[in-house]
C-alpha cells in the first residue's frame, strides 16, 4: 500500500490521536489546525435543538472549509468528536478537578460520542461520515477516581470525558458499543475507504 504522492493530505487538526491514526495506517498528512469557536458554534447549536451528531459534523465542515479554501489542490481531512451523557454535552476538562467531577457524573452511565469525519477539496466537501459509539461506564469509587487521575496526570485534561481508551481508560468500562478508531476520535476505516476509491492510496 502506497500514498499518492500527486494528491497532498491535510489534517484540520492539532490532535495528535488523529495524527498518529493516519500515520499509523500508512498515511502523511500535514497537520493544520483550524481555529474556530467551537464553544460559540456550540452553544448556538444546542439552543437551537440540533442534535449532537448534526454539530459533529457542522464542526468538521468549519475546520475543513476553512484550510481547503487555503489550499484547494489538497484533500483535508476535518473530524469534530462530541460526548453526550442524558441531557449533558460534555467538553474536555479544564483541570483535573473538573475531570474528577465528569468522571463523577459519567460514572455508571452509558454516553455516547457522535464522531464526524468529513473530507474537502477545492472548499467543497466532497465525502463524510458519522457514528456514534456508545460506552458504558462502571460505577467508580471516589478513591478509584482520584489514583486513575494521580496515574495519569493532566493528560487526561486533552480528552473529552478525561480518559484515553488506548491507555488504563480501559479500565474504566464494562460494555463499548462502536469502533475503537472511531472512539479515539477518528472513523478511520471508512475513511481509508473512501481513500481507496479516491485512489488516495495506491494498491
Amino acid at each position: 500500500m502506497i500514498q499518492n504522492p500527486d494528491i497532498p493530505l491535510i489534517l484540520a487538526s492539532a490532535s495528535a490521536a488523529r495524527q498518529n491514526l493516519l500515520r499509523q495506517a500508512g498515511l502523511e498528512a500535514a497537520a493544520m489546525p483550524a481555529y474556530v469557536d467551537e464553544a460559540a458554534v456550540k452553544a448556538a447549536a444546542k439552543a437551537d435543538g440540533w442534535e449532537a451528531a448534526e454539530l459533529a459534523l457542522a464542526l468538521a465542515e468549519l475546520k475543513a472549509r476553512r484550510i481547503s479554501a487555503k489550499f484547494p489542490a489538497a484533500l483535508v481531512i476535518g473530524a469534530d468528536q462530541l460526548l453526550v451523557c442524558g441531557d449533558d454535552w460534555f467538553d474536555k476538562p479544564a483541570d483535573l478537578a473538573a475531570a474528577a467531577a465528569d468522571l463523577a457524573l459519567l460514572s455508571g452511565k452509558t454516553h455516547t460520542l457522535p464522531t464526524a469525519v468529513c473530507v474537502y477539496r477545492g472548499g467543497a466537501m466532497v465525502w463524510h461520515h458519522v457514528a456514534t459509539p456508545s460506552l458504558t461506564m462502571r460505577k467508580l469509587s471516589p478513591g478509584f477516581i482520584a489514583e486513575y487521575l494521580a496515574a495519569e496526570g493532566s493528560e487526561v485534561c486533552g480528552c473529552v470525558g478525561a480518559y484515553r481508551l488506548e491507555g488504563p481508560g480501559s479500565q474504566l468500562f464494562t460494555r463499548i458499543e462502536g469502533d475503537f478508531f472511531t472512539i479515539i476520535g477518528l472513523p478511520l476505516l471508512p475513511l481509508l475507504g473512501y481513500f481507496r476509491q479516491a485512489k488516495v492510496m495506491l494498491t
